[in-house]
Parts: structure tokens; C-alpha cells; sequence
């Protein structure tokens, strides 16, 4: 095996751990069927010769600086090497990452994916290569990678849109801020939207498709819906980003509309705790999928088999569950930590 992965550049290497994107990087055991939530003792899992790649559809926001958190801690914890690319939601970029890797025969590839669907066919030819692929956060379709671990994203919209419908008596006018240039969080619109369906009382009066990475900010979106639906009373965004933003837009709009977002946060627990617009996210556990891919990684290096699919813990955060913290909480996605705060899965 080649010492070094020669694509995508490397910009910086520590404790085994090397990173690399086009500028710098911002700063368990999950819940399956046979996992527990202590971590177990991984001493035997040391082996210094193990290289793993990572190509992570994006790195931005808290939720990139947890996932790159949680390869890392793996990975200087199992042992080895890691080489992270970050595409910055660049689809070919990512599928050049994808390749290049495969092109350097690295122990493990993992992948977070900034569009499942159009990856696919370099998922697909990294999985013919032979090479253990492990995914975070998307399912990859088409392509029959050796461990995927994600959020239940469907139940991620389906439980947002039942606070909605609970808060409002089964009655109101609600808008969607929609995300569907990601398979998985276009999952997340198709299970608001089975909640909302039945109750023939709410009516979905605006539905608004974002693009990342367009003119458009979701602050700009929120004022939109806001003007055109002058008695709406709930907006339900499908990431964290569109409530957070929208919150802003409610304030200044003066209006009493409620606003719910997925991905959960430093952020978006302030807003909540404040007593904001912003009254619940379904916060993920970014950290723990990376960790479970790098942890799953390292047993199949080992001989050992790794499960097909794992369900990371979400948990569903309104101002109650920040009630009386003087910071909020940022590890709460590692393995453990949640039940320290007293919180539970939802799903």
C-alpha cells in the first residue's frame, strides 16, 4: 500500500489523523440491534498500519464539525490512519474524491454524502473495487455498501410536524421549507407530510423547496411565506439552518408563529432555551455515526462482520429539555452523554 494518498492534497497531518479541503476544517455504540451505549474497551482494536479515507460531503455548520470529530476520535482511538477530502456539497468533487481513494487502496473508505442519489454510480464502483465502504448520515441508493449509519430521517420530519399538529389542536395553516436535493432529507418532507395528511383541519398553505447553494437565503424564503400567508401559524423546516434563520424573520415580522428544524445544535438550543419562535429540533447524532462507521471499520479489518444498517439516536430538544443549563450542550451525540442530560431517544 502506497504511504500516502496523493489525491485529493493533503494541507495538514497530526496524531494520525490528517485533514484536507480547500481551506481549513471547522472546528459509540449507536443504538442498533446488538450495540450498547457504553463504549466498550477497544484496546484490542489497536493496529497502526490501518489507513482509512473519508470523503465528507460537507464539513460546514456544527453538524460537519461533529461528524469530522467523530471519524477522528475514532480513528486515533482504534488506531491507524485517516485522510479526510471535504467536497463543500460539490457532487462531482465528491465523486473524484471517491475514486481517487479507491485509486490508493486505503483499509476503509467512508462517505457522507452531499447528494446520495448523484454519488451513486462512484459508491458503486468504489464498492466493485473491494474495498469496504462505510456511509454516514445518507443512504446510499444502488449501491450495497459494507455499513450505513444515519437518522431515521423520515421519522425526523414525521415527529416535527406531530408537535406541530399537537400545538395547534389538530387545526391551522402550516407552511414547509423543504431541502430535496438530498434523498434523505427530502425523507424528511414525505414524513411531515404523512403526519399533516391526516388531519384534514391543517392546511399546507406554502411549500418551498430550498437549494443550497443558491441567491436565495432561507431568511429570505421565511419572509416570503410570512408575507403571503399574512394567518399562517407554523412554518416546519427540514434542517435547522431555515429555523434558525426563520426565527429571525418571525421576530421581525412581530407575528406569533411557531418554527420547528432538524439537526439539533448549539444554536438551535439557544434559540430554544431563549424561549424564541424556535420551539423544538430533532437534534442527531452526528458524531456517533461517524464513529460507528470507524468503529464497524475497524472489526471488518479484524475479520469480524459489521451490521448492515445502523439507526443512530435523534432526540427530540424543546426548551423543557434545556431548562436550567447554564451552557448548552455540545457532546450530547456521543455515545452516553444524552442520557447524562436526562434526555431519551425518540427515535
Amino acid at each position: 500500500m502506497d504511504d500516502t494518498f496523493k489525491k485529493p492534497e493533503l494541507v495538514s497531518s497530526h496524531s494520525g489523523v490528517r485533514l484536507t479541503r480547500r481551506g481549513l476544517l471547522t472546528a459509540g455504540a449507536a443504538a442498533t440491534v446488538a450495540a450498547s451505549v457504553l463504549r466498550p474497551d477497544y484496546a484490542w482494536a489497536q493496529n497502526g498500519n490501518m489507513k482509512f479515507a473519508a470523503s465528507l460531503g460537507w464539513t460546514v455548520w456544527e453538524s460537519g464539525r461533529h461528524i469530522v470529530n467523530g471519524y477522528k476520535d475514532a480513528v486515533e482511538k482504534l488506531g491507524g490512519e485517516l485522510t479526510i477530502a471535504d467536497a463543500n456539497y460539490d457532487i462531482k468533487k465528491q465523486a473524484d474524491q471517491i475514486l481517487a481513494f479507491v485509486e490508493a487502496k486505503p483499509t476503509a473508505i467512508f462517505i457522507t454524502p452531499a447528494d446520495a442519489a448523484a454519488i451513486s454510480p462512484a459508491v458503486q464502483e468504489a464498492v466493485a473495487s473491494g474495498i469496504p465502504i462505510f456511509v454516514g448520515d445518507s443512504y446510499v441508493p444502488n449501491a450495497t455498501v459494507t455499513s450505513t449509519a444515519m437518522s431515521n430521517n423520515f421519522g425526523l420530519g414525521a415527529y416535527p410536524a406531530e408537535y406541530i399538529a399537537e400545538q395547534l389542536g389538530g387545526t391551522g395553516k402550516v407552511a414547509l421549507v423543504s431541502l430535496p436535493s438530498n434523498e434523505s432529507w427530502d425523507q424528511r418532507t414525505l414524513g411531515a407530510k404523512s403526519v399533516f395528511n391526516r388531519f384534514p383541519d391543517i392546511e399546507i398553505v406554502s411549500e418551498i423547496a430550498f437549494a443550497l447553494g443558491g441567491s436565495t437565503t432561507p431568511r429570505q424564503v421565511v419572509d416570503q411565506i410570512l408575507t403571503a400567508n399574512p394567518e399562517l401559524d407554523a412554518i416546519w423546516c427540514a434542517w435547522d439552518g431555515a429555523a434558525s434563520e426563520g426565527t429571525l424573520a418571525i421576530r421581525a415580522s412581530g407575528r406569533d408563529v411557531m418554527i420547528t428544524g432538524i439537526d439539533g445544535g448549539q444554536q438551535s438550543f439557544e434559540y430554544i432555551a431563549a424561549g424564541s419562535p424556535f420551539k423544538l429540533t430533532m437534534a442527531q447524532s452526528f458524531y456517533e455515526m461517524a464513529y460507528m462507521n470507524a468503529f464497524y471499520a475497524v472489526e471488518v479489518a479484524q475479520g469480524r462482520i459489521a451490521p448492515r444498517f445502523v439507526i443512530t439516536p435523534s432526540y427530540a430538544v424543546t426548551q423543557s429539555s434545556l431548562e436550567g443549563m447554564s451552557e448548552m450542550p455540545d457532546t450530547y451525540d456521543q455515545p452516553g452523554e444524552a442520557a447524562k442530560l436526562g434526555w431519551s431517544r425518540v427515535l
